[in-house]
């Protein structure tokens, strides 16, 4: 089996830089290097273009987002592992690769394994040399540190790209869930996050969450309980904001706004997965 590497980044060419190094003592290396330049104009498309002839870069100009650029990059991608990355993480292991491979050779329905991650959003992490004690299923993963097999995501709806960013993650899981794939965390590797603070606006993530959370949860999830669980997800979501306090709360009807309008749209791509299929992908931790 074989290994391609995909990473989509926006304005973050110092981070690119250094995990572009990074990923060049990997051994063995990857079989292919798909990066996605979306909307960038600090020249990541001029580096990528000159110090990097080998990689196959897509430059996306207006941005079209990161879930809309993983999503191309896994139809476009060459080989059946797809590890994806940040463009601020990659492998702490150098043979990370070869302890990859055998995980879906023995195991013919994993559909996604991802590692816990060193993260400075989580300082803690830097120093723990054990971040996880064992493998489990998991009802998500994060797109900074996972190997997706393509041919396994060829055959379901994969990810949203009217999600723009964010919730790609636990929409694709339930997804496998429901397929009878396995989605499974394990410590075999670990990722470097280095979580760059640039363009990041926590209110604007937090409304992205939400919105797509609530279109994730209209475009699968059976009716009746679908009623339930939308009413459920406005509601924490809400309780969450009160928590971030008063400047939160009076901002938090921005996302209703978005999420109602793109009812129509989910509606007509509404891929339901059975109520039974949908309590197990909500069991999982």
């Amino acid at each position: 089996m074989r290994v391609s590497i995909m990473i989509t980044t926006s304005n973050r060419l110092d981070e690119l830089r250094r995990t572009i190094q990074m990923l060049g003592k990997l051994d063995p290396s990857p079989d292919e290097i798909l990066i996605t330049a979306d909307g960038c104009t600090d020249g990541t498309a001029e580096f990528v273009t000159s110090a990097l002839p080998n990689v196959k870069l897509i430059v996306n100009q207006p941005a079209i987002g990161s879930v809309a650029s993983r999503d191309r990059m896994m139809r476009e991608a060459k080989e059946d592992l797809v590890l994806a990355l940040d463009d601020d993480s990659y492998p702490e292991q150098l043979d990370c690769i070869a302890r990859i491979v055998p995980f879906f050779q023995q195991r013919p329905t994993l559909a996604v394994l991802h590692f816990p991650q060193r993260s400075d959003e989580y300082p803690e992490t830097l120093a723990q040399t054990k971040l996880v004690s064992e493998e489990h299923l998991t009802r998500s993963f994060a797109n900074s540190g996972a190997v997706l097999r393509r041919s396994i995501y060829l055959q379901l709806p994969g990810f949203e790209p009217r999600f723009y960013h964010m919730y790609e993650e636990p929409d694709y899981a339930l997804q496998c869930v429901a397929a009878g794939c396995d989605v499974l965390l394990s410590p075999i590797v670990t990722i470097r996050h280095h979580y760059s603070g640039r363009a990041r606006d926590e209110i604007r993530i937090h409304h992205r969450h939400a919105r797509n959370e609530f279109w994730s949860t209209l475009t699968r999830c059976p009716f009746p309980f679908a009623l339930g669980m939308l009413g459920w997800r406005v509601v924490s979501q809400f309780r969450y904001a009160c928590k971030r306090g008063w400047s939160w709360v009076v901002r938090e009807p921005g996302w209703w706004a978005q999420a109602l309008a793109g009812v129509p749209y989910f509606v007509r791509k509404r891929k339901l997965v059975s109520w039974a299929a949908y309590k197990r992908w909500l069991s999982l931790p």
